[in-house]
């Protein structure tokens, strides 16, 4: 069983396949369903962000996994299965593990750096827990990849290097109307990324912040926090768009809607009111968008899409902070497939001792029947002898295993084993199957002895 990640992103495709592709936690649990229909798939986790839609599956093959995700995910977008595919990539075992380290580091975010990825993992790993399509793979992973994420945080310059997706598309901003100081400003979406928006808004100097959201109790919370900051800030429903846009120098539109949520006829509206020509910058963070693109083409506006920030300089961390990441993420990944390799062989390693105890006992009993007037302590005595003959065979082959089995291509000792010893795969799977806790306490002492 195998991890097997089928992905497109901002890297393999433009934003309007990602749009298609574009999914919420609903459809997100749907698509895990339907791929968890298929016999040779038992875990599944949907990882969708702004810039991603990547399908983690444990799949008992490759090219059958394969084939049932791409079905899923083309069925979703109605695309061709042959026209997802040019835009799709496809990483499997190690490698796997090796990308869903770097997405949770923000290695592979369109901006290097940005911390809000962890977050979607995290969101991603408990909607499948909820759902129930994770098991004990997906879950060791996910866990890790969070671990991971918050390790190259803490130790690297990588977030202050890389800016937000919300800090970069505000730099542009800046750039067309100037200081933001004094300004007035429309933030359409009150969740995460809508506070990350107003948070940024409110340190870039702007006067007045109106929150647009569909939920007026939540823009009400977001305005209040934002007052107590000291700015001048109000909630509106939707449909109180175009008014508020009149006094409007800059809005950032990031929302988890599936279609544009700020129209033409919207900003046609507002803009209709100004007394003189001014200018209006949108900063459209949604995935799929916000705008209705055609807004870009009214006078005085200027549209800032993730098209537009992907190929922004700032969206790229420096050099040196990215390659201590990248260095980080290798020797978590190394660790990590080195635990794993072990774990897979300690069923092994425990039904082969398990079948020694069994055969001294078998022994033992032969013993008893043939000299039945033993004294008891002169059988407990041989019983011992032979119990730590048995022992003392069996150590040195079983911790040499482990540490044979830890490095790559060690999976093959399991197998050798249990060929040499005539070990029953069943016996094996059971002993894995039921005492995981205990498997996971040998595998510390076995680690420590070694190190």
């Amino acid at each position: 069983m195998s991890v097997l990640l089928f992905g497109v992103s901002h890297r393999s495709a433009p934003v309007s396949v990602l749009e298609q592709l574009s999914t919420d936690e609903a459809e997100q649990a749907k698509i895990a369903e339907k791929v968890l229909q298929s016999s040779l798939v038992t875990e599944v986790m949907v990882l969708s962000t702004c810039n991603r839609v990547e399908v983690y599956a444990v799949v008992e093959a490759f090219h059958g996994g394969l084939s049932v995700i791409g079905q899923v995910l083309s069925e979703h977008s109605g695309m061709s299965l042959q026209d997802l595919t040019k835009y799709a990539y496809v990483r499997y075992a190690e490698a796997a593990v090796e990308h869903l380290f770097a997405v949770a580091s923000g290695l592979d975010s369109a901006v290097v750096g940005e911390q809000q990825v962890l977050g979607q993992v995290r969101r991603a790993y408990a909607n499948a827990e909820a759902n129930r399509t994770v098991g004990r793979t997906l879950h060791d992973l996910a866990q890790r990849a969070l671990s991971v994420g918050k390790r190259v945080h803490a130790e690297t310059g990588i977030d202050a290097a890389g800016a937000s997706v919300v800090s970069v598309a505000l730099g542009i901003a800046e750039e067309k109307l100037g200081s933001l100081t004094g300004r007035s400003s429309v933030v359409v979406g009150a969740g995460s990324m809508g506070s990350l928006a107003a948070r940024h808004l409110l340190r870039a100097g702007v006067e007045r912040i109106h929150i647009v959201n569909r939920s007026i109790p939540r823009a009400k919370r977001l305005a209040e926090r934002l007052r107590a900051d000291g700015v001048a800030a109000a909630a509106f429903p939707f449909d109180h768009l175009p008014p508020v846009l009149t006094d409007a120098d800059v809005v950032v539109s990031c929302t988890g809607a599936v279609r544009p949520v700020v129209s033409l006829a919207d900003v046609h509206r507002g803009l209709a009111h100004v007394p003189e020509p001014k200018q209006l910058v949108i900063c459209d963070l949604g995935m799929p968008r916000d705008v209705d693109p055609a807004v870009a083409g009214l006078p005085g506006v200027f549209v800032i899409d993730m098209e537009r920030i992907l190929r922004d300089p700032a969206a790229r961390a420096a050099a040196t902070d990215a390659d201590a990441a990248r260095t980080i993420v290798a020797a978590e990944v190394s660790d990590y497939l080195m635990k794993q390799r072990m774990a897979e062989v300690t069923p092994t390693v425990t039904a082969l001792r398990q079948r020694a105890a069994e055969v001294v006992e078998a022994e033992l009993l032969r013993l008893d029947n043939r000299l039945p007037g033993l004294d008891p302590a002169q059988r407990a005595e041989v019983a011992n002898t032979v119990r730590r003959v048995v022992d003392k065979l069996l150590h040195a082959p079983t911790v040499r295993v482990k540490q044979l089995a830890s490095a790559p291509g060690g999976d093959s000792y399991a197998e050798a084993l249990r060929e040499l010893f005539e070990l029953d795969q069943q016996a094996v799977d059971a002993v894995a199957a039921g005492e995981l806790p205990l498997l996971a306490a040998d595998l510390t002492t076995e680690r420590d002895k070694t190190e």
